[in-house]
C-alpha cells in the first residue's frame, strides 16, 4: 500500500492512527517541531455518507475541529483543509467560483467537508491562523480508491465484468489529476494568506458516458453497462473556474482527462503483471 522510498526517507515518521485521538495528536506535536499542517484525512465518498451520517460528522467534523485545536495550540503557521467540490451542491451557475452561495450540500459528506471549512474561518478569525481551504474536484490517478469511477470502471471493463452506471450517463465531472492536485497543495503551501479559499480543478467537464469510452479505448476492451436510476446525494454537474488559483497560487492544471486516463491505465495494467 505504502511507497517504500517514501517510508524509508529520513526525515518522513508515518503513525497509524485517528484524528478524533486527542492524545496521539498530543504526542506528534510533541515530538516534532511542526510548522504546517495539511488536513486530508477525511471519511470520503458521497454514497457512503448517506448510510452513515454520523460517521462522518464524527470524523470529518470533529477530527477536523480537533487538528484545529491542537494546531492552535503549538502556533501553527500554516493550516491547509482538503474541502470539496460537492461544497457548491446544486450550484445552478457554472463554473462554480470561490465567490458562489453554498448554502445547500445534498449530501452528509458535502455537509462535513463545509462545516470544515465554517470552522477554519472561525479560527482563523479568533486566533489568526493561516488558513486555506482547498476544493477539490473528482481528484483521480494512480491509488485512487477503487470504487471510485474511474478506477471501478477500469477494474471492471478488464476484468469484462459489468460497470454499475447511475442514471443516463449525462452528469458531468470536472476531473483533475493528482500530480495537479500536488503541485496546488504546494503552492498553497509556501503563499502568504490570511484565510482563502481555492478551487482546485481542472476547468473542463466531460460526461460519465464519455469517461467510460475513453477507458473502453485505453484497454481495448469493451464495458458492459448495468444501468441504475440517479443516486441521491450525485450532483449533475462540477465544474471549477479556477482563476483565482490561477492569479493566487499560480495554479495551472497540466493533465487533461485524456491523458490522465491514459496514464491511470498504464499504471492499472502495470499492477495485473
Amino acid at each position: 500500500m505504502w511507497d517504500n522510498h517514501v517510508i524509508n526517507l529520513p526525515q518522513y515518521t508515518l503513525y497509524r492512527g485517528d484524528i478524533r485521538d486527542g492524545n496521539l495528536l498530543k504526542h506528534i506535536f510533541n515530538d516534532h517541531n511542526i510548522t504546517s499542517v495539511i488536513h486530508l484525512a477525511a471519511m470520503a465518498g458521497v454514497r457512503n455518507s448517506l448510510e452513515d451520517p454520523l460517521e462522518y460528522i464524527d470524523v470529518d467534523i470533529k477530527g477536523t475541529v480537533n487538528l484545529l485545536e491542537a494546531s492552535r495550540k503549538n502556533k501553527i503557521k500554516r493550516f491547509i483543509f482538503a474541502s470539496s467540490s460537492s461544497v457548491y451542491g446544486i450550484n445552478q451557475e457554472v463554473p462554480f467560483t470561490e465567490q458562489d452561495r453554498v448554502d445547500l450540500q445534498i449530501s452528509p459528506y458535502a455537509a462535513a467537508k463545509r462545516a470544515g471549512e465554517l470552522y477554519c474561518g472561525t479560527y482563523n478569525h479568533l486566533y489568526g491562523m493561516s488558513i486555506s481551504c482547498l476544493r477539490f474536484f473528482t481528484v483521480y490517478g494512480p491509488r485512487q480508491r477503487p470504487e471510485m469511477a474511474i478506477h471501478l470502471f477500469t477494474d471492471k471493463i478488464y476484468k469484462g465484468e459489468e460497470i454499475p452506471v447511475f442514471g443516463d450517463g449525462t452528469s458531468r465531472r470536472d476531473y483533475t489529476y493528482i500530480d495537479d492536485i500536488v503541485n496546488g497543495v504546494l503552492q498553497a503551501l509556501v503563499l502568504e494568506y490570511d484565510f482563502e479559499i481555492f478551487n482546485l480543478g481542472n476547468s473542463y467537464t466531460i460526461s460519465l458516458q464519455e469517461i467510460i469510452v475513453n477507458i473502453e479505448n485505453a484497454l481495448g476492451k469493451r464495458a458492459k453497462i448495468k444501468r441504475l436510476a440517479n443516486q441521491k446525494g450525485d450532483v449533475p454537474v462540477t465544474f471549477a473556474d479556477i482563476s483565482h488559483s490561477k492569479k493566487r497560487l499560480n495554479y495551472n492544471p497540466s493533465i487533461d482527462i485524456y491523458l490522465g486516463i491514459k496514464k491511470f491505465v498504464n499504471w492499472y495494467l502495470e499492477k495485473q503483471a
